[in-house]
């Protein structure tokens, strides 16, 4: 089975002591969103675990501890934006970011650590000209250290659209999205980087850039050394190709205040509340087990055939 850690919340950057001890356990209990009552018990067994897929804006905190996943096969979904703190309140600079991004791929190999230029907005400030010459700037210090770029462009999600409007962040005109795509394509061409779209929703295709895959069968399978029996996600938007992962992150606790999160709809405040509730030897990322809890047993099974992928 293929472990997400997490779409929901960044795991590296916020909460790598309670997954390592979660591994050293064998286990993590995951509440449903959507009725905190019902608990998945899931097993981090590395046996049945092919693949771990991190998503992160900044894995500091557990990079020098990596050796800690000897047993299990992994690789980061890692986004770099050029915003602010006005956007991204509580990241580091970007210049260290960049460095962490290249520390970590020296350390697990440029294949394993794919950019995410993700969510693309513009407003006075982030003008196409903007991205287009940012996109270059980046891709350039990223050379050698990634293989692939994620392209993501914003969602005005109802919660958002009130932080977004403060910045006079407006949804995406189609000629401006694919004037940034045409620069995008070429600075890749020149750079012979990988250039997909998240998802489905925005084409493409007619620039160059396919829709991609974030949690990405061919990659788990280039990782892991054998094909894999795998599916599209069920859980995941339409416009989504992933494939079927089990998240294990929890919602409302990401603490990189970024104003376009997907993942909380609350604001910075619910996330410090709900992260003061945190216990890195707790089997739930936040808060802990209450008495009317249904604890089940996730079936689980490697993904591991002899036959190779379709999908």
């Amino acid at each position: 089975m293929i472990i997400s850690a997490s779409r929901r919340t960044d795991i590296p950057a916020f909460y790598s002591e309670w997954f390592f001890n979660r591994i050293n356990e064998g286990y993590v209990l995951v509440p449903n969103p959507y009725n905190p009552n019902m608990i998945s018990r899931v097993s981090l067994d590395p046996a049945i675990i092919d693949c771990v897929v991190f998503w992160t804006k900044n894995p500091t905190p557990m990079i020098e501890r990596l050796d800690r996943l000897a047993d299990y096969k992994y690789y980061f979904q890692f986004t770099l934006n050029p915003y602010g703190t006005k956007l991204e309140s509580k990241l580091p600079s970007l210049d260290r970011r960049i460095d962490t991004f290249k520390r970590l791929a020296d350390r697990i190999g440029k294949e394993k650590v794919v950019w995410r230029y993700d969510p693309i907005l513009t407003n006075e400030q982030y003008t196409v000209a903007f991205h287009q010459d940012k996109f270059a700037e980046m891709a350039v210090s990223l050379q050698g250290y990634t293989e692939k770029c994620m392209l993501g462009f914003i969602d005005h999600y109802p919660h958002v659209r009130a932080s977004l409007r403060e910045f006079n962040i407006e949804p995406l005109a189609k000629e401006d999205i694919e004037a940034m795509a045409v620069a995008f394509r070429k600075t890749a061409d020149d750079l012979s980087m990988e250039l997909d779209t998240c998802t489905t929703r925005v084409d493409l295709s007619h620039i160059g850039i396919p829709s991609g895959l974030c949690v990405d069968n061919r990659l788990i399978e280039r990782i892991t050394g054998y094909p894999i029996l795998s599916r599209k996600d069920k859980n995941q938007r339409d416009i989504c190709r992933c494939v079927e992962s089990i998240d294990i992150g929890t919602y409302e606790s990401c603490l990189n205040g970024c104003i376009y999160c997907y993942a909380i709809k609350g604001n910075y405040n619910t996330a410090k509340f709900n992260r003061s509730k945190h216990d890195k030897n707790s089997p739930m990322l936040i808060g802990e087990v209450g008495d009317e809890a249904v604890i089940v047993e996730r079936k689980m099974k490697s993904l591991r055939t002899d036959q190779l992928s379709l999908f």
